[in-house]
């Protein structure tokens, strides 16, 4: 192709901490077995805030000009050489990660533990693959998923948070007459709420240390009933730490009547604190369920998890789960599911659309709990 055939597109570049530029890029035409792909909605997440916040996310600094944006949907405009059941026109949701597909964790099921991925807006791997905050990629075809008729574009990039939490329920166990009891209620959080209670659970909770939030899960029907945790001072010493984590549960507890525990909690803030009140929180034989991502190395009240047999479990991105996500996200069974979505903006205001999210609240005060940007 010459140059004078090669046409720009818009993308949002980060450059560093705080520096985020709106570009013109060229628009290269898609390669063997890959689509392009015309972004209608991306979701902005915390990951993506945290490498617009600090120029890196955990152990991953950013090495050089990264698009981010990784909770996506949109239209395919063409296909590349060797694409086969797809074609323009076709509405798809963007799976992110794109892995080596011959590893044997690819050929047990379990790629989202491949060492091969590559995920889009991610600075794990060099050179970066960048996300989809421009107005179209080229993806691989084997992680572009067909859209349900009755499934909405913002729906649909919905479906990555979603997958989280279904990849995680999976490793859980969840199944319906369980007692759920969810830490934290951003996104993640209030998916985690609304998959349980379409799972069948028999009650789900939820414990944040932010009144409105929690107001907004009761009263969006995520949540049957809610505590707030009391600002506390730090505790000095690992005894101070773990006593005050089973005694802030303890009250919690008390308050929704299963002095007990529950059958399931979903730990979904990766504070050290409200890991270790999640112990405590499980009943006898019940298991945590880390979804946060937060503390990296953290105090644990192990004797108390061994003693009771409280399974503590890890989970990692997903795997195999973007056709059920977008079937639940088109059924209509995540009741209220829309109303994370919180603001829209465009492309052009996405450095404001970080800025929100990281206030927790816009210029008129109200909530902020998911950003969806689009054309």
């Amino acid at each position: 192709m010459s140059p004078a055939q090669v046409y720009t597109q818009r993308a949002v570049v980060l450059h560093g901490q705080k520096d985020l530029r709106l570009e013109d890029r060229p628009n290269w035409p898609p390669s063997y077995n890959h689509a392009q792909v015309a972004v209608k909605a991306t979701g902005l997440c915390g990951s993506d805030l945290h490498y617009y916040l600090d120029g890196r996310n955990g152990d991953f600094d950013i090495q050089a000009p990264l698009v981010l944006g990784h909770e996506s949907a949109g239209v395919v405009v063409s296909v590349g050489p060797g694409a086969k059941n797809i074609f323009p026109g076709q509405r798809v949701a963007i799976e992110a990660g794109v892995m080596c597909q011959h590893c044997d964790y690819c050929g047990s099921g379990r790629y989202n533990l491949c060492k091969g991925m590559r995920f889009a807006s991610s600075a794990k791997t060099f050179p970066h693959l960048d996300g989809t905050l421009q107005d179209r990629m080229n993806h691989p075809v084997h992680v572009l998923h067909p859209l349900p008729d009755h499934c909405s574009f913002e729906q649909a990039a919905l479906a990555e948070p979603l997958s989280v939490l279904i990849h995680a329920s999976r490793r859980a166990g969840l199944r319906d007459g369980q007692r759920i009891l969810v830490f934290g209620v951003g996104a993640i959080g209030i998916i985690a709420c609304a998959l349980a209670k379409s799972y069948g659970a028999s009650r789900v909770v939820a414990i944040d240390i932010n009144q409105q939030r929690l107001d907004f899960a009761q009263a969006n029907g995520f949540a049957s009933q809610t505590f707030c945790l009391p600002m506390v001072d730090k505790a000095k010493t690992s005894e101070e730490q773990l006593r005050c984590a089973r005694e802030n549960v303890s009250r919690a507890l008390i308050e929704f009547g299963t002095p007990d525990g529950f059958d399931i909690v979903f730990e979904c803030t990766g504070a050290e604190s409200c890991i270790q009140m999640s112990i405590h929180a499980a009943i006898t034989g019940g298991k945590v369920m880390l979804v946060g991502m937060g503390s990296r190395n953290v105090l644990l009240p192990l004797s108390t998890a061994a003693l009771r047999e409280v399974d503590i479990m890890g989970s990692f991105r997903y795997a195999n789960t973007y056709p059920d996500a977008l079937r639940l996200l088109a059924s209509g069974k995540l009741t209220n599911i829309e109303k994370l979505i919180t603001h829209r903006m465009g492309l052009e205001d996405t450095t404001r659309a970080f800025e929100l999210m990281a206030r927790g609240k816009d210029e008129d005060g109200n909530m902020v709990l998911k950003v969806m940007i689009g054309p």
